[in-house]
């Protein structure tokens, strides 16, 4: 259990430095969004975390405000087989939205939500409640702990999987071999490909 606690010290102290650390580029990433489209600066959305608790995830608004409304009529564009979205060229971006989403800016938010404890630094995808409500029984396996700001997934080539079984069994796999020497190397590997911009969507 020690692991535990260690990975919740250092996602309290990660997060807390991020947010101290990030204030002014997101103060900065705020302002533009309303210059580039009216609306709400901050996307919040219900997912499934930890044993299938439900919370709010908070992101930089990086779509259209009626993106949800207009997801089913582009679902034929899905490029992920099984339970998850996703497709080329998604006309719900705004315009800065597309460069938000390729150097994970739109993610700062996402700090406040491991500084609470929904989430931690590394872990799994947390999928939309939707998605939720059609997992297999072996699906639901990967929410066995905290979803990640980043994960195996994302230093994987995320935008090169298409396959949501895959996406589950490199959750699975973290699961299985979790130690925090792992997640260092997770989120060394995520700072760079974040920086050399692979694996974005």
């Amino acid at each position: 259990m020690y692991r535990f606690f260690f990975k919740r010290m250092g996602d309290i102290i990660l997060s807390f430095l991020g947010i101290i650390l990030l204030a002014l580029p997101m103060l900065i990433i705020a302002i533009a969004i309303k210059i580039d489209d009216p609306g709400p600066v901050i996307f919040k959305q219900v997912r499934v975390g930890k044993n299938n608790k439900e919370f709010t995830i908070y992101k930089f608004r990086s779509m259209y405000p009626d993106a949800e409304a207009r997801k089913a009529e582009l679902m034929k564009e899905n490029k992920m087989s099984g339970l998850m979205f996703k497709m080329d060229n998604d006309p719900r971006i705004i315009p800065i939205g597309r460069f938000m989403r390729k150097t994970s800016l739109d993610e700062f938010p996402q700090f406040w939500n491991v500084l609470k404890g929904d989430m931690s630094l590394v872990g799994t995808r947390p999928p939309t409640v939707d998605e939720y409500e059609k997992y297999e029984l072996h699906h639901r396996s990967r929410l066995a702990i905290k979803p990640g700001l980043t994960g195996l997934w994302q230093i994987s080539g995320r935008s090169d999987i298409t396959d949501f079984e895959e996406v589950v069994e490199l959750d699975k796999k973290y699961i299985r071999c979790f130690c925090i020497s792992q997640d260092i190397k997770i989120i060394l590997k995520t700072v760079w490909v974040v920086l050399v911009g692979r694996g974005a969507s």
